[in-house]
């Protein structure tokens, strides 16, 4: 008999200077909507999880205005790229690459994730 993961025992982790960092329950993370996790440098990480469960990590920080809030943000997909829209200039974020959509010269970091 094989006994199926329940999502509430998996644990979300980021890749952090070559080691994985656990930021949240997987359980915590509803679909088209982010939370923040603070990260041990002091930073903060949006972590979303779309639709089809497929699990992205950006910066929190907004490089617009300097508040961290794009945890907060809209999620959508823009020509097939998942994103974010900052809550304050809606700003919008490609969550897999940190490429800000509307001016290419902003990205903030992304980070890899993965489930354990």
């Amino acid at each position: 008999m094989t006994l199926a993961l329940e999502t509430t025992d998996l644990k979300v982790e980021l890749a952090l200077d070559d080691d994985w960092f656990a930021v949240c329950d997987l359980s915590t993370l509803l679909p088209g909507r982010g939370v923040a996790a603070l990260l041990p440098d002091g930073r903060q990480a949006a972590i979303f999880r779309d639709r089809s469960g497929e699990l992205f990590a950006i910066d929190n920080r907004d490089p617009f205005t300097g508040a961290a809030v794009l945890s907060r943000g809209l999620t959508g997909t823009h020509q097939g790229r998942p994103f974010v829209a900052s809550p304050l200039l809606k700003q919008r974020f490609d969550l897999a690459s940190g490429q800000c959509l509307d001016d290419e010269a902003v990205r903030v970091t992304a980070y890899k994730v993965r489930t354990s």
